[in-house]
């Protein structure tokens, strides 16, 4: 069964957890690398469960893996070998199931809320380039080449077992078809896509959202769809165009409203202007049940979600 529609059976909002890289940094350790956040599966495992862990305890019930700049081709840049490779992309969801198991086998963390899931997060071709391509628009490569690409990583993962796949800060309609189109390699793997928007209407390869948001409609194995790492005050109306179309769940989670130097691998400055429980709340009136953060949030937002869908 999708176990997104088996949350929101027992609560009006599924809330999951924000930035994973930038709170990484945030505690001090450097992500200035190819390989961002996932350099610590090499590392330092222990720095991404203690992240998983800050955002259960803040009300999180979903928390994303570190695989999203995780790839065969980028570890093996490295000069480890393809098993190494594969070892290191499922150890991210390893992590995330032994850190959410640890947290729920304490009983007073089970009160109040479901058990979280854990969601295998499949970054774009964009995370590999490492060039902050995902926020500017396609790569030119065609939807066999883009399939070929991510078939082994999503396959690695999906072994794995997490609960659901998410795959995330998508520019382009071409990218997303090519998820679809995988997925029915695996017909019992659920998963939510999520797109990266530069304005209230367009996703970033200049595409319409809701022209995306029609054609993934009806494909069951789409349990949500949706915008992630995109300027906040955005997300009201790119909400309202999915929801003219789809009657899937709709899936928010902003980032600071920073921009973000592909470059440098830098965010301008931190922008949010207002509470973000306060903004949460709104994208729910407009119609998103499943709300969380991007680059630049932290548990203290993802808190503030908590407090008043719990509360």
């Amino acid at each position: 069964m999708n176990p997104i529609d088996t949350i929101l059976q027992e609560q009006k909002i599924l809330i999951i957890d924000g930035a994973l890289g930038t709170e990484l940094e945030r505690k001090g350790y450097d992500i200035k690398d190819t390989l961002w956040s996932a350099k610590y599966l090499i590392h330092n495992p222990l720095a991404i469960s203690e992240v998983h862990r800050d955002y259960l305890d803040a009300g999180a019930d979903c928390i994303t893996t570190a695989s999203y700049q995780a790839s065969f081709e980028g570890f093996m840049k490295r000069g480890m070998s393809e098993t190494e490779a594969k070892a290191l992309i499922q150890s991210a969801v390893k992590i995330a199931i032994d850190t959410r198991d640890t947290f729920w086998a304490e009983e007073g963390n089970r009160e109040n809320r479901p058990k979280p899931l854990v969601a295998a997060s499949v970054g774009p071709y964009g995370a590999f380039l490492a060039d902050g391509s995902e926020f500017r628009g396609n790569y030119g490569l065609s939807e066999q080449e883009l399939i070929k690409f991510h078939r082994k990583r999503m396959h690695a993962l999906i072994e794995a077992k997490p609960d659901i796949l998410a795959c995330e800060t998508i520019p382009c309609l071409i990218e997303a078809q090519a998820y679809v189109n995988l997925l029915q390699e695996f017909p019992k793997t659920y998963a939510w896509i999520s797109f990266c928007a530069k304005d209230g209407q367009h996703i970033n390869s200049g595409e319409r959202i809701v022209d995306c948001a029609a054609w993934l409609d009806k494909h069951k194995q789409i349990a949500a769809i949706g915008i992630n790492c995109t300027a906040p005050q955005y997300i009201e109306s790119l909400i309202q165009e999915i929801r003219s179309v789809s009657h899937k769940p709709i899936i928010v989670y902003p980032n600071g409203g920073a921009h973000y130097d592909g470059i440098s691998k830098t965010w301008s400055s931190e922008a949010k202007t207002s509470s973000y429980g306060t903004m949460a709340r709104l994208w729910y009136e407009k119609g998103a049940t499943i709300i969380g953060g991007c680059c630049q949030t932290t548990p203290m937002d993802i808190k503030q979600i908590e407090q008043w869908v719990r509360g």
